[in-house]
């Protein structure tokens, strides 16, 4: 159904919010909480963005996969954590209609959006691992920025169809739209069961070939040369590595998606409350607060370019060009 049809007689601009049953205090603490999460997720990842783009020395195809996420968290954090928050602590929709349709694309958008950014990394890892030197002559940054502008342009024409010529608001003074059978089978198909069907699969065999990678080395290194003249095997280390902390940021994005999407599965089996919905997609939400932190912990180039950018050292000349690799 066509948004501009939504009946002006529709609950979704004037109804009562059920009464709180929590004390002023935690409603406060609540609010105080939400506020924090919204400046962790915006702030995060936007000293993300500021490091993929500033510093030359991080300008490689995966880390604009890295770049691509980040900025699609970035306006999660802008855009929808908020309302998504407030609506869950008030447990019901305050901001009228026609934001709430705005809210439904954008949410639509950057939700499947992120969950392809994810399966891109997975394609990225597997490319360099299972083929290195394919990677390394045909993957360049300039075709990695095509591909993603191009997946950007896709995932954006698909949520307006979508939204478009399926389904239709709910009029119980909620915010939510309901696909019909047909649509929503193909929404289940396109936004989750493709991508994480790529995503499992890219992974495992991530792990086998990095396992393989890790035996034949220390083989050769023990059977065929002395220690003192160990095969060097930095780069392949540092894919492994790579694939490593890739794969934690894949596996709290499954963890957070996994309750969502199994309601997604199950939701004409079980029948859940709107508060507990409203938790699944507050979850899955959060993975955009989460990934910066992954980065913190696990990059050491983003604690260097954390401190760098903290210090308003990057406005100095040339600072474009400091190793933040080692």
């Amino acid at each position: 159904m066509n948004l501009t049809e939504f009946n002006q007689s529709d609950r979704c601009e004037h109804f009562s919010c059920p009464e709180r049953s929590v004390s002023p205090a935690v409603y406060i603490l609540l609010y105080v909480c939400s506020a924090a999460v919204v400046l962790l997720t915006v702030c995060g990842n936007l000293l993300v963005i500021i490091s993929v783009l500033h510093f030359k020395q991080l300008h490689t195809p995966t880390n604009m996969l890295v770049l691509s996420l980040a900025v699609s968290d970035f306006f999660v954090g802008i855009f929808l954590m908020l309302p998504m928050l407030i609506w869950t602590i008030e447990s019901c929709w305050i901001f009228g209609r026609d934001f709430c349709a705005v809210f439904l694309i954008i949410s639509g958008f950057f939700l499947s959006l992120s969950v392809y950014n994810i399966a891109l990394i997975a394609v990225d890892r597997y490319l360099a691992l299972s083929n290195p030197f394919f990677y390394m002559n045909r993957v360049s940054v300039k075709i990695t920025c095509v591909v993603i502008i191009f997946g950007w342009c896709v995932v954006w024409v698909y949520i307006l169809t979508l939204m478009y010529f399926s389904g239709n608001f709910t009029r119980s003074g909620e915010c939510f739209y309901i696909l019909n059978e047909v649509w929503s089978v193909i929404d289940l198909v396109i936004t989750f069961i493709f991508p994480l069907s790529v995503i499992i699969i890219l992974y495992t065999l991530v792990f086998v070939i990095a396992k393989k990678h890790a035996t034949a080395i220390r083989e050769l290194n023990n059977h065929t040369r002395p220690k003192t003249q160990k095969i060097p095997s930095h780069s392949m280390k540092s894919e492994r590595k790579a694939a490593r902390i890739l794969s934690i940021l894949v596996s709290v994005f499954l963890v957070c998606l996994l309750p969502y999407f199994i309601y997604s599965l199950l939701g004409n089996i079980i029948e859940l409350q709107i508060e507990t919905i409203l938790k699944l997609i507050t979850i899955l939400y959060l993975n955009s607060t989460i990934n910066p932190v992954i980065y913190a912990l696990f990059y050491l180039w983003f604690r260097r370019c954390i401190k760098l950018i903290i210090t308003l050292q990057i406005f100095q000349k040339d600072s474009a060009l400091i190793k933040v690799l080692s």
